[in-house]
């Protein structure tokens, strides 16, 4: 794809979800040239100024691997997709499309997303700093132990009597690779169940019961049953695990803390504001009306 209809493409994409959901901050816009008097104009389009402000915002909407793109190259770029729009939103006002109900609504969305991003931008990144999360890692992870994980295999079978017979093979010496090989259902079959390293959550309760029960070179002596069918489960090995590292936490971290202040910011709106709700035939709620099923589409 061209770079210009690429841009032109991707320019619509910022939205209030970057503050709820991003994972680490995006990198810095790089500008599109240099220039003293702080935010000069460097278009006019039927007596309407384009600034150098404008390219940059709409150059942090880009993909990454455009916004790294040369300033000599992606200046003009951005500067034509500005002229562009200009022209067009003219033309549109010349129309009298400004006055269309939908456009309005629209036009009145776009405002209330971008107050909603200004706020939540303001208020909420200064307390998702890098040292702010450092601080967080340190606070629930520094200087703690592991969590306990076992190393086991298993064998999953459809009926419980299978599984008996199988610990009855098992128990006369029979290789538990090879069992798993010739009778588990299990994708992991190939490698003879071997599940690797787990911890207990990671598990589905039942599961992780029977196996952080056992010790080192037990097989469970009573098929275990699970929503997947029934095991049979060999333990291998047991280790307390190290704790995450911060790059490893960093971004759930900063996730959690986001979503977290969300909240708190979210409250306060509430708290200033007053709400009344309706019924989708816009008449007033009554105490019953949570309870009833929304009613059927018109067909």
């Amino acid at each position: 794809m061209r770079p210009a209809r690429l841009i032109a493409t991707a320019a619509a994409f910022a939205s209030i979800a970057v503050i709820a959901t991003a994972q680490t901050p995006p990198p810095a816009a790089p500008q599109a040239a240099a220039a003293p008097g702080g935010d000069p104009v460097v278009g006019i389009v039927d007596g309407q100024p384009i600034h150098l402000s404008d390219i940059s915002d709409a150059v942090k909407s880009l993909p990454d691997e455009y916004r790294s793109m040369p300033a000599p190259t992606l200046y003009p770029l951005m500067l034509d997709q500005l002229i562009d729009r200009k022209a067009i939103a003219i033309l549109a006002r010349k129309q009298g499309l400004e006055k269309d109900p939908a456009v309005q609504r629209e036009i009145a969305r776009d405002t209330d997303a971008a107050l909603q991003n200004a706020l939540l931008t303001r208020d909420i990144s200064p307390l998702v700093t890098d040292a702010a999360v450092r601080a967080r890692y340190d606070q629930e992870f520094k200087g703690k132990t592991g969590e306990e994980e076992v190393h086991a295999e298993h064998i999953l079978v459809p009926t419980e009597d299978e599984a008996k017979s199988i610990i009855a093979e098992l128990d006369k010496g029979g290789d538990f690779a090879a069992l798993a090989k010739q009778h588990s259902k299990d994708p992991g079959s190939a490698n003879g169940g071997d599940l690797g390293w787990f911890k207990s959550g990671e598990m589905v309760p039942e599961f992780a019961s029977a196996a952080f029960a056992l010790k080192p070179g037990e097989i469970t002596q009573t098929p275990v049953k699970t929503k997947f069918g029934w095991h049979v489960i060999k333990l291998e090995e047991r280790r307390m695990s190290a704790p995450p590292t911060y790059e490893q936490e960093r971004d759930e971290l900063r996730q959690t803390m986001i979503q977290e202040n969300l909240k708190k910011v979210l409250a306060d709106a509430r708290s200033q504001v007053k709400v009344q709700r309706f019924n989708v035939d816009g008449s007033p709620l009554r105490a019953t009306d949570s309870a009833e099923p929304p009613p059927p589409p018109a067909k």
